[in-house]
């Protein structure tokens, strides 16, 4: 691609950033929940044994929306265009944020989160894919990373609301159901908590709605004028006119409406196979479960209540931090590097942690190897994956081809989540921490052998390269 064109990078960056807003709201509602949970159990009734699976399924309900929102979004987001669906997924977040917050009863809640959870469906579909279409090719990985980090922000915003709101009228944790029931965030305070998320979910909202749509589906609905407009404010008339050029050619002879069973042709089938397998092993490589049972994994490691709380803390901060070496590496070393590297790096330090449980090793030394994994992945895996599946579908079936790795991503998370607990029974810390350097060790071999570089390449070339 010629990179001679002058860009109005500010301008990139701003629309992609109101596109990865949906990628904050999609950190955020995913996490608020655990700090709403010692909250919200004893107002709906969900606390002992009898009453685990209904507090699981709480806990897990947005799972189901999510699932939902990635698979409705395939359809609607190659009809209706990728603006219409972001703001679509601004208004869930919303309504879902304020109906949480207001909820009474239990099937309430759960609907309301069923309906956050279809949010984060949408939004994780359509965030990386808008700015991939909207960004010039040798700064694309640069842009798509900064949905990831958006996510990584959301994170960190519900921990600190959650911390902030439950300071102002602190309660133990630990007291008896009744007792934090009768508190004010056993009343109020776990509302505030999935209220707050309105503030972003409103501005992600209107600055939706000012945005340009994708030149990509503009000139795939045949809407030539619109897409050269928003082609030539990205990079100038002469990049406008040569876009257009391409991406026509990839068109040519193609209408509006999408073919599924384009998808079965065999080297397409063969793309989508290989976008599945890379959106299942960013959730099986398995660092996920050191967010979700973080808990757990440092009380194993002899930690105490206050101890674990600051490591949780410290993992959020080099997630971000490492997130921003990825923004910064992208679009130099390239995504095949980085995917080899965070592979390979993570089955190593599996390896050191299934170690250090093996022979009873505690402390510091867990924390830093734990450190070490999710630094690994927060600049490798997490990010990439979504650079790489917004970009290698041909520009006709790519909402298509992205919702169904996307959900196969949430299938992948769901996976995970609900088997760590009975393999870590059957096998131990260490045997749960090797299976998963296993799993690293295959990911590493496929996309040693499968994934092709697209560093700096256009949508179109890539697609040529793959497709044709």
């Amino acid at each position: 691609m010629n990179t001679n064109y002058t860009f109005n990078v500010r301008y990139i960056f701003q629309i992609s950033l109101v596109a990865a807003l949906g990628g904050l709201l999609f950190g955020y509602d995913w996490v608020v929940i655990g700090g709403a949970k010692p909250f919200y159990e004893p107002f709906f009734d969900l606390v002992g044994e009898s009453k685990a699976w209904l507090a699981g399924w709480a806990m897990s309900s947005a799972l189901a929306g999510c699932l939902g929102g990635a698979l409705l979004s395939g359809g609607i987001t190659d009809r209706i265009g990728r603006k219409k669906v972001l703001v679509t997924a601004a208004v869930m977040f919303t309504v879902s944020a304020v109906w949480t917050a207001l909820s009474q009863d239990f099937t309430s809640f759960i609907i309301a989160r069923i309906i956050g959870g279809a949010g984060i469906g949408l939004a994780s579909n359509v965030s990386p894919m808008y700015i991939a279409e909207v960004s010039p090719a040798h700064m694309r990985g640069k842009f798509v990373s900064v949905n990831q980090l958006t996510i990584v922000i959301g994170v960190l915003a519900a921990q600190i609301a959650n911390l902030v709101i439950y300071n102002s009228h602190p309660v133990d944790t630990g007291a008896t159901a009744d007792v934090i029931l009768e508190s004010w965030n056993g009343q109020f305070g776990w509302r505030w908590m999935f209220a707050a998320e309105t503030i972003p979910a409103g501005l992600f909202f209107f600055m939706a709605l000012i945005i340009p749509e994708s030149p990509r589906w503009l000139l795939k609905q045949g809407r030539t004028a619109e897409a050269e407009k928003v082609l030539a404010k990205i990079g100038g008339a002469d990049y406008a006119a040569a876009e257009v050029a391409d991406i026509g050619d990839t068109l040519a002879g193609e209408s509006g409406k999408i073919n599924y069973k384009e998808l079965l042709h065999p080297k397409l089938l063969k793309i989508l196979g290989l976008g599945i397998f890379i959106a299942m092993f960013q959730q099986w490589c398995g660092i996920n479960v050191i967010f979700n049972y973080a808990q757990e994994i440092f009380e194993a490691a002899g930690y105490d209540v206050s101890g674990m709380m600051f490591n949780i803390v410290i993992t959020g901060v080099v997630n971000l931090v490492f997130t921003f070496v990825a923004i910064h590496t992208v679009d130099r070393w390239g995504r095949r590097p980085l995917m080899l590297l965070g592979s390979g790096g993570l089955m190593v330090t599996y390896a050191i942690l299934g170690a250090c449980y093996h022979f009873q090793m505690q402390g510091v030394i867990v924390l830093i190897v734990v450190l070490t994994a999710i630094a690994c992945y927060a600049m490798t895996l997490a990010p990439i994956t979504w650079v790489l599946l917004s970009e290698i579908f041909p520009n006709r079936i790519r909402g298509a081809a992205m919702s169904l790795c996307v959900s196969a991503l949430w299938i992948a998370c769901f996976a995970l989540t609900v088997t760590f607990k009975p393999i870590n029974v059957a096998l131990g810390a260490a045997g749960t921490f090797w299976l998963y350097g296993a799993i690293c060790l295959v990911g590493f071999i496929v996309i040693k052998w499968m994934v092709p570089e697209t560093k700096g390449k256009s949508l179109e070339d890539i697609e040529r390269e793959l497709v044709d």
